[in-house]
C-alpha cells in the first residue's frame, strides 16, 4: 500500500503540473499572487469547518467514554493532517485515531465501532450532497454538461443502496464472523479475536440503534461541516477575483469532496483535485485559471492546516493520556 500511494502520488503530480502547464501557469501565478493574504483568510475558514466534524464524531461514541470536544477537534485535525498527506490511502488516519482515543479512556470496540460509523455515514452524507449539486448544475449547465451531470447522478443514485446495504451489512457480525473464519484457518490460534470481534459488532449496532443520533449526524452536523467547507471555497474564490456565489462554491465542494473520497488511494488527491476543480469549475462557467488557481488555494489551506498538523500529532503521541492499567486489587500489589 505504501508504494501503490507513493506511486499514485507521482502520477497525481504529473497530472497536476501537466494541467497547470497548458492552462496558463502565468496567469495562474498572477492570481495567487493577487490574492496575496486573503488566502490565508480562506484558509481559516477551515476551523470552524472542522468543529461539526468533531461534534458528531463524538456522538457516535458512548457518553461513559465520550471526550471533551476539544479533544476531539484535535483529533480531526490529526487525522485529516494524515489523511491529506502522507500517502496512506486515506486510513493512516483513522489508524492513528484508534490510538490515540484509546490513550483517553475510549475502550478498543467503541473507538473501532465509532470510526467505521463514521466513515458509513461520511460516504453517505456525501452521496446525498453530490447528487444535491447534480442537480443544481444540471438546471444551469449546457446541453453536454447536462447530459454528463445525469450520468453522473444516475451513478451515484445508483450507489447510495450499495452504501446503505453495506451499513445494514453490520448487523450480520462481519468483524466476528470474519474472525470465527481466521481462527478455524489457524486452528485456535486466535480464538481471543472472537471476543473482541463480537464487540465490535455489538457497538457499531448500538450506533445504529441511536437513530436521532444518526439522523442528526447526517442532516444537521454533516450538513454544517459541508457548509463549512463551501464557505472556505466561496471565500477563496472571492479573494482570487471570482464573483461566484455561495451556490456554485457548494457544488464546488460536495463533488471534490466526494471525488477526493473515491480516489482515496492518491495522497492529497493530488492531480485529481486538480482536475475535478477544473471538470466541474467549467461546468459552472469559472474559467480555466480560476479552477486551478482555486485549487492551488485549497493546496495553499493543506499547507497552512495540515503540516503543523503532522508536527502536533508527534507531540500528541507523548501528551495524550496513557492507556488505562488494569486495576491491582487490594492485598495483592506487592504480592510475589
Amino acid at each position: 500500500m505504501k508504494y501503490l500511494g507513493s506511486g499514485a502520488a507521482l502520477l497525481g503530480s504529473a497530472i497536476a503540473a501537466w494541467l497547470i502547464w497548458r492552462d496558463d501557469p502565468v496567469a495562474i501565478l498572477h492570481l495567487l499572487e493577487s490574492a496575496g493574504v486573503g488566502l490565508v483568510l480562506a484558509a481559516l475558514v477551515h476551523i470552524p469547518a472542522m468543529l461539526p466534524n468533531a461534534w458528531d464524531w463524538r456522538m457516535l461514541i458512548r457518553d461513559a467514554e465520550r471526550p471533551s470536544l476539544a479533544t476531539m477537534l484535535k483529533l480531526v485535525w490529526i487525522r485529516e493532517s494524515i489523511n491529506g498527506l502522507l500517502p496512506v490511502a486515506r486510513i493512516g488516519g483513522e489508524i492513528v485515531s484508534f490510538r490515540l482515543l484509546g490513550r483517553v479512556g475510549v475502550r478498543p470496540a467503541t473507538a473501532v465501532a465509532s470510526l467505521v460509523v463514521d466513515m458509513q455515514l461520511t460516504l453517505i452524507s456525501q452521496v446525498v450532497f453530490a447528487l444535491i449539486a447534480l442537480g443544481y448544475v444540471a438546471e444551469l449547465a449546457s446541453s453536454d454538461s447536462v447530459r454528463l451531470a445525469g450520468r453522473l447522478a444516475w451513478g451515484l443514485a445508483a450507489l447510495m443502496p450499495v452504501l446503505l446495504l453495506f451499513a445494514l451489512v453490520q448487523h450480520a457480525r462481519p468483524f466476528e464472523r470474519a474472525a470465527r473464519t481466521l481462527n478455524r484457518v489457524t486452528s485456535g490460534k486466535v480464538y481471543a479475536l472472537v471476543g473482541k470481534s463480537a464487540r465490535i459488532d455489538q457497538s457499531i449496532k448500538l450506533i445504529w440503534r441511536q437513530a436521532g443520533v444518526v439522523v442528526r449526524y447526517l442532516f444537521i452536523w454533516q450538513a454544517l461541516q459541508c457548509l463549512g467547507l463551501a464557505l472556505e471555497i466561496w471565500v477563496a474564490l472571492r479573494v482570487l477575483g471570482s464573483d461566484a456565489n455561495f451556490a456554485t462554491a457548494f457544488v464546488l465542494e460536495a463533488l471534490i469532496q466526494l471525488v477526493s473520497s473515491v480516489a482515496f488511494v492518491v495522497p492529497g488527491s493530488i492531480g485529481v483535485q486538480e482536475g475535478g476543480f477544473l471538470l466541474i469549475g467549467g461546468m459552472l462557467g469559472l474559467d480555466a485559471p480560476t479552477c486551478l488557481a482555486l485549487a492551488g488555494a485549497r493546496r495553499v489551506r493543506d499547507l497552512l492546516f495540515f503540516l503543523p498538523g503532522l508536527v502536533y500529532w508527534h507531540v500528541a503521541e507523548r501528551s495524550f493520556g496513557r492507556p488505562r492499567r488494569a486495576a491491582v486489587k487490594p492485598g495483592r500489589a506487592n504480592a510475589k
